[in-house]
């Protein structure tokens, strides 16, 4: 008896240890199973509670007053599947006939007290269908990626999302893109990440960096073009315009429409055209987009309203040449000047980190999901990697990205410094690299946790 009470209090103590120092590992270890038993013992007096329960059918409630028996109990949704996961559990549950998505939604909160879980999220699979995923522990505290993504081409895992799922930068579903974040708020994290994710694709990369390089000009060797100072901007912009003039020529020449071609051969796009004439697709990251609207001179305004107008022309028809934008900002307001919102009417994606002003977070979900601004503006200091994403669906989540040093980000862009394309259009902006790039460093998805 002595032995077993040993045993206990080691495995009790070892528990204790795990939920305060790793709580993925006491998640899988203990959580799980604690977890799932608690869920399933008390589902049907929870979703009573929750008021997620309907009355039975009316020939239950006939069949049992002929045959003088209770009452039969009103009925929750059918548990169709249990699966657990390394943060959490996921439920895919049947409604009743007569329940809505919205009312799983609207009593997350509640299904988190209830079930001991630290957040409940939920999603609409199917029609009758929804899915609810819970997590044992809070996923963003220390961001861990899982060992394997699904990545295809143009799509970046970048961070993890609260309910446990990974958060992806889809180019080809989501083209353009604001990021919006206040000093050492996790934004240039978020970019390295963006980076280092794009450089083992087949990709080209253009920046605009416009705080004379400080944070793109290292990773320079991955970059096909480089742009450190407004006028170069303006320039490389004109560039990128040519380009795509370019490119849509070479479509209209390739489609030759006729009765005889099928529709899946018509292209209307770069990805539509045979892989040997296809274009590289070019990402261009503009790291501080307020610093490219400024201006004090009339010189300097005519320089402004030139770069506005490429920008907003690459987010308008930038998407089937290829060309994707990832505007970042500390700040982005109308006071910017004009055509700031015409430019962020054609950002799907948007992203917030920590802001300083309730403008900048109006201007980010003001117009897709104004209940995610508050959000935007909560988020403590000493969470810094914690944004806020959202898209023009009005959905929004919070995430984090794994911190990833400027170190790790150089070392992988020096890698695959041999799959930075020469764009004859940008060879003028492609920066002079000087020096072997021998660092080699481990991944940037392997650094556990945000600073």
């Amino acid at each position: 008896m002595t032995a077993l009470t040993v045993v206990l209090v080691l495995v009790v103590a070892a528990a204790g240890l795990l939920r305060w120092r790793r709580p993925a590992w006491y998640w899988l270890a203990f959580g799980v199973t604690l977890a799932a038993l608690r869920v399933l013992v008390r589902y049907r007096s929870v979703m009573d509670a929750c008021g997620l329960t309907v009355p039975p059918a009316r020939w239950r409630l006939a069949l049992a007053r002929a045959a003088n028996r209770p009452i039969p109990e009103p009925r929750p949704p059918h548990i169709r599947r249990l699966r657990p996961t390394r943060t959490g559990l996921v439920l895919r549950l049947k409604l009743r006939p007569g329940q809505d998505a919205f009312d799983i939604a609207a009593a997350s909160d509640r299904l988190r007290h209830s079930f001991s879980m630290f957040g409940v999220t939920s999603r609409e699979v199917r029609s009758g269908a929804v899915e609810v995923r819970m997590t044992g522990y809070d996923v963003l505290k220390r961001v861990q990626m899982p060992a394997e993504t699904e990545t295809r081409p143009m799509r970046v895992p970048v961070a993890l999302r609260e309910d446990g799922a990974v958060h992806y930068r889809d180019y080809r579903a989501i083209p353009h893109a604001l990021t919006l974040g206040s000093t050492e708020s996790g934004k240039s994290v978020y970019q390295r990440n963006l980076v280092a994710g794009l450089a083992p694709m087949d990709v080209a990369l253009v920046g605009i960096d416009c705080k004379q390089g400080v944070e793109l000009f290292p990773l320079a060797r991955r970059f096909s073009a480089l742009a450190d100072s407004p006028d170069t901007a303006a320039a490389l912009l004109d560039a990128l315009v040519a380009r795509m003039a370019d490119v849509y020529r070479l479509i209209r020449t390739q489609q030759r429409i006729t009765v005889d071609v099928p529709d899946a051969e018509i292209a209307a796009d770069i990805w539509d055209l045979p892989e040997e004439l296809r274009p590289t697709p070019i990402v261009v990251l503009v790291d501080e987009v307020a610093e490219l609207a400024l201006y004090a001179t009339k010189e300097e305004e005519r320089r402004r309203d030139r770069i506005i107008t490429a920008l907003v022309r690459l987010a308008q028809l930038g998407r089937a040449a290829g060309i994707y934008l990832e505007i970042c900002g500390q700040r982005f307001g109308s006071e910017l000047g004009k055509g700031i919102t015409m430019l962020r009417a054609q950002l799907t994606g948007r992203t917030a980190h920590r802001l300083n002003d309730e403008t900048s977070a109006n201007m980010a979900f003001g117009d897709i999901a104004p209940d995610a601004v508050l959000a935007a503006i909560q988020i403590p200091a000493d969470m810094r990697g914690l944004a806020i994403a959202g898209d023009s669906s009005g959905g929004w989540h919070r995430i984090r990205a794994p911190h990833t040093s400027l170190r790790q980000a150089v070392n992988l862009c020096n890698r695959y410094a041999d799959r930075t394309p020469d764009l004859a259009e940008l060879t003028p902006f492609r920066p002079a690299v000087t020096g072997p790039a021998t660092a080699l460093a481990p991944s940037a998805k392997a650094s556990p946790a945000t600073a």
